[in-house]
């Protein structure tokens, strides 16, 4: 078999065995990891946001899941979520991976309503940890309510920026500041004191302890203070396809579900060996990809009543803080087969 050619913009991974697809800007994406190419299948190009919660769908890619299946997957990288539903809005996306925000997928069902199904969410809360509020090592706060008057950074949308200052509002950090900035960054600047701490997704919390420069204040901060319970799961990222490809392909729909479901098996049965893929996706690489922890992953044939209500508690929230212009179902954005 020929080695598939490796290349990342201009900038080579050796050792990498995928293909990549380059050049294609779409709606400010950056360039994509991977390109896995099938002669049978119509392109399904999927856009992602480099965090670990999208692990399921780079271990797909990776072990050829996909390739398998007879699917034509082309990855597309984007600096925030807001950019995927952008993306698929226009047409130039046909789905999102994994770790895409929820919330701003909905903006664009109301913007174009029936856009996009869910077939997978990723489920976070103190035990299953993505998205957590991060200060400098040696910084005094000790609760999330010390953040008080300080400057905060987020990830860049409308989803990260919401929940930041709703949670810093309802855990008593009055007077706090919120600024976006790429979570690529986010280490970096309390590192240099142009923010004082960040709410943020991994792998950014184990990056930066990890080189010693940060802490994680508390995690499973959005099950906290935005569903009232530490341990309830806040679905805040979501796999779609949008209903357009669904209709229009429904044979390479069941195909590139039941490859993307190996991705999930793999990550909840061997999650060791799942780990490794976040290279070249995140910002962790190398033996620090044992050190992050795992969001959960629930199907849409998963999904309970209780799942439903605090999903839909969730989409509440910004509805009730006029992000949302009007209420969004969660059960009718639910993929059925």
């Amino acid at each position: 078999m020929t080695k598939p050619l490796v290349k990342i913009a201009a900038m080579p991974v050796a050792g990498r065995r995928r293909t990549l697809l380059t050049g294609a800007a779409v709606l400010g994406a950056l360039a994509a990891p991977a390109f896995v190419r099938a002669a049978s299948a119509p392109t399904i190009r999927i856009g992602f946001w480099p965090v670990a919660a999208a692990l399921p769908f780079f271990a797909a890619v990776e072990k050829g899941y996909f390739k398998d299946a007879g699917l034509d997957v082309e990855v597309q990288k984007f600096a925030g979520a807001q950019q995927v539903m952008e993306g698929m809005l226009a047409g130039r996306c046909d789905g999102s991976a994994n770790g895409v925000g929820a919330a701003n997928l909905a903006i664009g069902e109301i913007a174009q309503p029936g856009m996009f199904k869910i077939f997978c969410t990723n489920p976070s809360n103190a035990a299953n940890v993505l998205e957590e509020f991060v200060v400098a090592k040696d910084s005094p706060c000790k609760t999330v309510a010390d953040l008080k008057g300080k400057k905060i950074g987020c990830g860049p949308g409308i989803q990260n920026v919401t929940l930041a200052k709703t949670m810093l509002e309802r855990a008593g950090a009055t007077g706090a500041s919120v600024v976006e900035l790429p979570i690529g960054q986010h280490v970096a600047a309390i590192a240099a004191g142009q923010v004082d701490g960040v709410y943020t997704l991994e792998p950014t919390g184990t990056v930066g302890r990890l080189n010693g420069t940060t802490r994680v204040l508390e995690a499973g901060v959005v099950a906290h203070y935005i569903l009232g319970d530490p341990m309830a799961p806040w679905h805040g990222g979501a796999a779609s396809l949008t209903t357009d490809f669904i209709k229009k392909y429904p044979e390479a729909t069941a195909k590139y579900i039941a490859a993307y479901k190996r991705g999930i098996q793999l990550v909840r049965e061997h999650p060791e060996d799942a780990r490794q893929y976040m290279k070249g996706y995140t910002a962790i690489e190398g033996p620090l990809t044992k050190e992050v922890p795992l969001a959960a992953y629930m199907t849409y044939d998963e999904f309970k009543p209780s799942d439903v209500q605090y999903f839909q508690k969730f989409y509440d929230l910004f509805t009730e803080k006029g992000i949302f212009s009007q209420k969004v179902d969660v059960t009718k954005l639910l993929y059925k087969a």
